[in-house]
């Protein structure tokens, strides 16, 4: 099984860095090995096959609903040990949460991640991800597991910057992309064919 880079050579060059200290956000092509980004490619479209991966909610607690005219995608929750692939890509977001905390002193302690699969047509409302009364999601995370993505097929995430005209980031296979989880929203467009990715979260500690 080949072995993961370190973060300091596998997607957090200072530009990436940079772009998030100057942003709120930055990308990072190929940030994954192929054969990993198709390995948890593989594992997802499995997991929708065996109707593992549930329809996403959002809202908290009482107020958690299915809402599938904001929210269209289909979700299964990452456990470590629950495979190699995803063993392997664990190591990489451990490597990306120390180097993290590094470069800007954020205390992020834990990461959370799940599949997600928008089926042609499903789309996600413009957001945030942190929520009202909980917030200790700090960087969000989204990898693409689409290794042949053309653009004509939509699915872009969408950021919307305070101060900046709204950025369009295609969900090419390997990709990651990286944003302050407080003050970022977005969306996910809709797209003709399957749109899988990792979403996940870098949560502090509490204090």
């Amino acid at each position: 099984m080949p072995t993961e880079l370190p973060a300091s050579d596998y997607g957090l060059h200072q530009p990436t860095l940079d772009g998030l200290a100057q942003h709120g956000w930055s990308q990072q092509n190929l940030f994954l090995s192929h054969d990993l980004t198709l390995a948890l490619a593989a594992e997802c479209r499995a997991g929708a096959a065996a109707g593992a991966l549930a329809l996403a909610a959002v809202g908290r607690g009482t107020a958690q609903a299915v809402r599938g005219d904001i929210r269209g995608d289909r979700i299964l929750w990452l456990e470590a040990g629950q495979s190699a692939a995803c063993d392997r890509y664990l190591v990489v977001m451990e490597a990306l949460r120390l180097a993290l905390n590094r470069e800007f002193f954020l205390g992020l302690d834990s990461y959370e991640s799940h599949y997600a699969l928008y089926t042609p047509g499903a789309a996600y409302g413009k957001h945030l991800d942190r929520f009202r009364d909980d917030d200790l999601r700090t960087v969000s995370v989204v990898i693409y597991l689409n290794p042949d993505w053309q653009l004509e097929q939509g699915g872009a995430l969408r950021l919307h910057p305070l101060d900046a005209p709204s950025s369009d980031i295609a969900p090419m296979g390997s990709r990651l992309v990286l944003f302050l989880s407080a003050d970022m929203p977005h969306e996910v467009l809709p797209a003709t064919h399957d749109r899988l990715s990792l979403a996940g979260w870098f949560r502090r500690r509490p204090h």
